[in-house]
């Protein structure tokens, strides 16, 4: 498996259990519908969060949330309408992204970033 492979599945990991320390409900990782992704459906406080974590060992190429382009967002857009499609009993939803930067002594910092347009 290709490194940033290996990096994005670790990420995803250690997003999950991230995300349950704060409380989040984990509905669903990695939903796919057709080409678009999700890789964490959450509940928390009756809003529905459809969430992408991005993970990086290095700086040098920018920062994890950086690599979230208006692009991204509208595949989330549109997955989370086929999602509400499947679920209309959600009323409120936000998109977010976890961002993750990994550092050689098997630390982590986390960055959560709420309600992204």
């Amino acid at each position: 498996m290709a490194r940033h492979m290996h990096t994005g599945k670790i990420g995803e990991l250690l997003g999950h259990r991230y995300l349950q320390n704060q409380q989040f409900i984990l509905l669903a990782t990695n939903w796919r519908h057709s080409h678009w992704e999700v890789d964490v459906i959450a509940s928390k406080n009756e809003v529905l969060h459809f969430i992408e974590i991005k993970t990086r060992r290095t700086a040098s190429y920018g920062m994890p949330e950086d690599k979230v382009d208006a692009k991204k967002i509208s595949y989330l857009q549109n997955a989370a309408a086929q999602y509400l499609y499947q679920h209309p009993q959600w009323k409120r939803i936000q998109f977010d992204i976890l961002s993750i930067s990994l550092h050689a002594n098997d630390t982590a910092d986390y960055f959560f970033i709420a309600d992204v347009h």
